[in-house]
């Protein structure tokens, strides 16, 4: 991350991409605190859950903090997207398959 981060320091606006967003608690949020925006994918939301306007829940909530949608820590965000696709079983349930537009004005 330190190579990555290398030549950035004096950008108005950073958004990192990392897979997997335990980074964002584990390393950015705490060492990189001018990195407004990380996009993340990895959870897939484990392709099963109920998600309906007052209930958001998967089992892979016992395993990520952050598993599904937009978080923030004072002047961080975190996005993490469902994905498309699948790991192991071949479909979802409850979690549906996303694709993410962000509009930065």
């Amino acid at each position: 991350m330190d190579k990555a981060y290398q030549g950035s320091e004096d950008k108005s606006f950073k958004i990192l991409m990392s897979h997997d967003p335990s980074h964002w608690d584990g390393e950015i949020n705490q060492k990189y605190k001018d990195i407004h925006l990380t996009l993340s994918g990895h959870t897939h939301g484990m392709q099963f859950g109920v998600e309906i306007p007052w209930l958001k829940w998967s089992p892979v909530q016992y395993i990520y903090k952050q598993w599904a949608g937009l978080y923030q820590q004072d002047e961080q965000y975190l996005y993490v997207n469902r994905g498309f696709g699948f790991l192991g079983y071949p479909g979802r349930v409850g979690i549906m398959p996303e694709i993410t537009l962000i509009e930065l004005a």
